[in-house]
């Protein structure tokens, strides 16, 4: 403790011993605030009277009286500048005394020295007035009269004096105004004045801007948002958009459809504007019960059943009240037009309906009457009746809402047996309602068609042989038409052929058409018949129609080749004679076969079925000949045995065999040729001749004892006879003599052959009807041993 006092006693008579080194007077400065740094502000060696070289070495320092460090001093010029920007408002800021100094000491040593300083910082306008908030809210109520001031929060400036705020301006409004005062310690003030009444239902908020301006050079200002909110008073009645209102209502409407959404608008806010809905005193009561008022929202709902036909308006007056203290009220009258609803469908009621009718009924004749109606009204009380479209009939309207069904085009049973009518009644509502009623109309069949085959012309294939009584075809006819109208009878339109009736060859069935054939057929006496049927139905005329028939015979192979040359007797052998030094190639004979089948089956083709040697003849498979393939040798024996067979085309074919025995002899014999005739000489009168004409006398007199019979029969009962067919071939064969000529003729399937034989007298043709039996007949002349170098010969058709 001793110590601690020693040091201060020190401390005081240092001081007291340098008292007179500082300099009592004070050096004064005045700069504006806001100097940029290194700004010079003095030379303080001169000022001060210093030697600026000694400053380094005496260590000149400037003490500030402050926490920073605002100014320095340049030791080497002795400058006093700007280390740091200076605000006046930082280091002064009470607004009290108009002056702000900052103080300063500048020492030196070797000799100690301290110099008093005093700056002076001068106001800059370098602060804008500003509003402490940046919005101000009123609540003024809209009854507030004119005149009523309301005081404003000031704004603050850190200037002083000029620079400070200086006056306030207000934006343009129509219903305030500012006026500013002056304030004790010298602020400006303003207050807002109410210039003109408020309406807060036509403005409930004003927007003004307040703006603080101070006196600097430029001047400053700031800004300040006043928000002024009208309070609202009851001053205005719930008013209805229309205060008559029509509404049209279908009726049928739904419990608890909305008729109409009645809004009363109060310009009011707050309960003043809370409205409440109530029926008048002038409502009627039912109106009451068939419609729901909504007292909060106004919605008038339907609560009863509508019906168009039991009443159509309803008017009524609806009263809306707010909640102020002085309740308002405005009220509305609604009318409400019950439209007519579709809700009806038309009716339809036959009153006269004919069926069956005869299908040729006359055009335009009544059938139905027909009645409509509808019990609404306006267009859904207005019907239209129609029936299907592509219908034979029509309607014609005969009265009011009475409608006749006509025929409107010929009816035809047949295509259309019967009709479906739909009678069809729409209204003209939206949408339409419609009703509909289906009667049947039948049609009696009227004998109005003919029968009808199937075929125009029927062309049936027999086959012969057939078996009598068998079913040749069926011939169907149709007629549309009904019961007796339909039923069909079936006949043979008489006809003869050859003095023989249809009816005699052929039956049919008169209730089915069958055709069936009485007699067996054979193709060679009759090909093909042709004759009508005829089918008649049972109606009143009747209606027939005919078709024709071709009935053809198919042939069947029947009958077998018969060898007409070289003619020999039943189971014997041809012997011929030939020179042994007859040429190759020379014809040694020719075999001749016929068949009564048609051409398919009565071609014939010849073979060898034995040969003695198969080196030395040959045979044309076509026409029978055989010739020699070459010469006769002496080791060729002298008899030579050939059994040709004849078959025919036929399915299966049919044949006939020949056996010729052939003898050489030592005779010359002139050489012939193919097609050159030979005249052949010999005896005429030579025993073989005359059994030739014995034979053809005894042939001729069977002939005729036929024909006779055959006719007798045939007068008796024409019926085809197939045992008395006249003969249709004869053929004329010369046996062990060469064949000079022979010509085959084919007509109609009948072959007839033609055989010259010749003599030394002449010629001489032999003409005979087929036996019974063979239906061939075959004659032979013998030849003479005597040979004739001349003789001529001419072909000579045979006739039956």
């Amino acid at each position: 403790m001793e110590a601690c006092k020693r040091y201060v006693l020190l401390v005081v008579l240092i001081h007291f011993s340098s008292m007179r080194n500082v300099s009592t007077s004070v050096t004064h400065y005045s700069i504006p605030e806001e100097m940029k740094e290194g700004s010079s502000v003095a030379n303080l060696a001169t000022d001060l009277g210093l030697d600026v070289k000694t400053l380094n070495q005496r260590k000149m320092r400037l003490d500030i009286i402050s926490n920073k460090k605002y100014l320095d001093v340049n030791r080497e010029t002795g400058e006093l500048y700007i280390a740091e920007k200076i605000d006046r408002e930082s280091i002064c800021p009470s607004k009290t005394s108009a002056s702000c100094y900052l103080k300063m000491e500048l020492i030196l040593e070797n000799p100690l020295r301290i110099f008093n300083i005093e700056l002076e910082v001068l106001d800059m306008n370098d602060n804008a007035p500003q509003f402490r908030r940046d919005a101000i809210h009123l609540d003024i109520s809209e009854a507030t009269p004119n005149g009523e001031r309301f005081s404003l929060s000031n704004a603050v400036d850190p200037d002083i004096g000029s620079n400070s705020v200086k006056t306030y301006h207000l934006s343009e409004s129509d219903h305030f105004n500012i006026e500013v005062q002056t304030g004790r310690d010298g602020s400006k003030l303003a207050d807002l004045i109410l210039e003109r009444t408020l309406d807060r239902e036509q403005q409930a908020v004003h927007n003004l801007i307040l703006t603080a301006v101070d006196g600097g050079t430029p001047a400053r200002s700031g800004t300040a948002s006043v928000i002024v909110h009208v309070l609202d008073t009851n001053d205005n009645a719930p008013k209805f958009e229309k205060t008559n209102v029509s509404v049209k209502l279908l009726e049928n409407s739904p419990l608890g459809s909305l008729v109409i959404d009645l809004e009363a608008i109060d310009l009011d806010e707050g309960s003043n504007s809370d409205i409440t809905y109530t029926y008048s005193l002038y409502t009627q009561e039912r109106t009451q019960e068939t419609f729901n008022l909504n007292p909060k929202t106004g919605e008038i709902t339907v609560k009863g059943m509508l019906n168009y036909e039991d009443f159509k308006i309803y008017d009524m007056e609806v009263i809306a009240t707010d909640k102020g203290t002085t309740s308002l009220s405005g009220q509305c009258t609604i009318k409400i037009v019950v439209e007519d609803m579709n809700d009806n469908h038309p009716e339809i009621s036959i009153k006269s309906f004919q069926t069956p009718v005869n299908e040729n009924i006359e055009i335009d004749t009544v059938i139905a009457v027909v009645s409509v109606n509808d019990k609404d009204s306006g267009d859904n009380g207005i019907v239209d009746l129609s029936i299907p479209k592509n219908m034979p009939f029509k309607l014609r309207e005969s009265s009011d809402n009475y409608y006749e069904l006509v025929v409107s085009e010929t009816l035809d049973r047949e295509k259309v047996p019967e009709y479906d009518i739909t009678f069809t009644v729409t209204d003209r509502g939206a949408p339409p309602l419609s009703d509909n009623e289906t009667m049947t109309l039948e049609l009696l069949d009227v004998n109005d068609n003919v029968p009808q085959f199937t075929q125009s012309f029927y062309t049936i294939r027999v086959m012969e042989n057939n078996a009598p009584g068998a079913l040749l075809s069926s011939l169907t006819a149709f007629d549309p038409d009904l019961h007796e109208n339909q039923y069909l009878v079936y006949f043979i339109i008489e006809k003869e052929i050859a003095n023989t009736s249809m009816s005699m060859l052929f039956s049919i069935n008169p209730e089915n058409g069958n055709l069936y054939a009485l007699k067996t057929f054979d193709y060679e006496i009759e090909k093909e018949f042709l004759f009508h049927i005829e089918a008649r139905d049972s109606g009143s005329p009747p209606h027939s129609s005919n078709v024709t028939v071709h009935i053809i015979i198919v042939d069947q192979n029947d009958n077998a080749p018969v060898i007409v040359s070289p003619w020999r007797a039943h189971g014997s052998v041809v012997e011929e004679k030939i020179p042994r030094s007859t040429d190759k190639g020379s014809l040694v004979a020719k075999v001749i076969a016929l068949d009564t089948d048609s051409v398919h089956n009565s071609r014939i083709t010849y073979q060898f079925l034995q040969v003695t040697d198969a080196t030395l003849f040959s045979l044309d498979q076509y026409n029978g000949e055989i010739r020699t393939m070459r010469m006769f040798s002496y080791r060729d024996p002298r008899h030579q045995r050939l059994v040709v067979i004849a078959k025919d085309n036929g399915q299966p074919a049919l044949s006939a065999t020949v056996t010729i025995k052939l003898s050489t002899v030592e005779t010359a014999v002139k050489a012939y040729s193919d097609m050159t005739e030979v005249p052949l000489e010999y005896d005429i009168f030579s025993d073989l001749n005359l059994y030739l004409v014995i034979g053809l006398g005894s042939v001729s007199f069977l002939l005729l004892i036929t024909i006779l019979v055959t006719i007798v029969l045939k007068c008796q009962k024409p019926k085809a006879s197939k045992t008395a067919a006249p003969c249709r071939n004869s053929v004329l064969s010369e046996r062990n003599s060469t064949i000079a000529d022979s010509t085959l003729v084919s007509n109609d399937a009948y072959w007839y052959s033609l055989f010259l034989a010749e003599t030394r007298k002449g010629k001489f043709v032999v003409r005979q009807p087929v036996p019974k039996g063979s239906r061939y007949i075959v004659s032979s002349i013998p030849r003479g041993t005597g040979l004739t170098d001349t003789s001529d010969s001419a072909p000579s058709t045979l006739q039956v």
